[in-house]
């Protein structure tokens, strides 16, 4: 039966967010950012490790305790200049841990807030499909495409149209192959790579709490959602 690994990528400096502190080390809860993320994914029985992928030289992770999720996880300094880039890199340094079959599930570092069962209805989901899936969400608000001087050009059609979530699960060998021909830049998800071969992820409905940290008042709502499911 193919594994379950879980890939954090944690080498960006979070510039939206201002301040000293890369984002995925901002404070929630008494705890960094990362460590939420890094926790949801631990506690779930059947994924074997977690590897964070760190940028070369990063100060920070060795500043906190993470004695709770040791046993399940690894650091790697390897992380890139891009997203896809840190996720390459993470792939090819824990690949004599992963088998080509396997499942990766992919993860941004500033999502605190994935839910047991969201996470346990992806991998429910995607684990007999052969291309692998997402966690999104149908869009539900009325879109407007605007200019550069922000006047509204038109309303776009929101039927079909899904927001992506993670994590984002593939088998090893195919996102790693997928990530080795993409231009980095493109590939904005691991989906998107995938896309980029001519295969259709599976979209598995997520959960609204499921949101990506971006902005200073982010914060007080993440630790409000997190509050409320424990």
């Amino acid at each position: 039966m193919p594994r379950l690994f879980a890939l954090i990528p944690a080498a960006g400096s979070g510039v939206r967010m201002g301040g000293d502190l890369p984002k995925q080390y901002l404070p929630l809860a008494g705890k960094p950012l990362l460590y939420h993320a890094l926790s949801c994914l631990c506690r779930h029985p059947e994924i074997e490790r977690v590897f964070v992928v760190l940028a070369p030289g990063d100060p920070y992770f060795s500043n906190y305790e993470w004695q709770l999720l040791a046993a399940r996880t690894t650091p790697l300094y390897c992380g890139g200049e891009t997203r896809a880039a840190s996720v390459f890199n993470g792939l090819l340094a824990a690949r004599d841990e992963i088998a080509a079959a396997d499942w990766v599930l992919v993860h941004d570092a500033v999502r605190p807030c994935l839910a047991p069962a969201a996470l346990a209805r992806l991998i429910d989901t995607v684990r007999d499909e052969e291309t692998g899936g997402l966690l999104a969400l149908p869009v539900v608000d009325t879109l407007k495409r605007g200019d550069a001087d922000a006047y509204v050009v038109q309303t776009e059609a929101r039927e079909h149209l899904w927001q992506a979530q993670t994590p984002q699960m593939f088998r090893y060998r195919l996102l790693l192959e997928a990530l080795r021909v993409i231009d980095p830049v493109l590939a904005t998800d691991e989906a998107r790579a995938i896309e980029q071969l001519g295969l259709r992820p599976k979209l598995v409905i997520g959960d609204n709490r499921n949101f990506k940290v971006t902005y200073p008042h982010d914060l007080a709502l993440a630790e409000l959602i997190l509050k409320s499911m424990q």
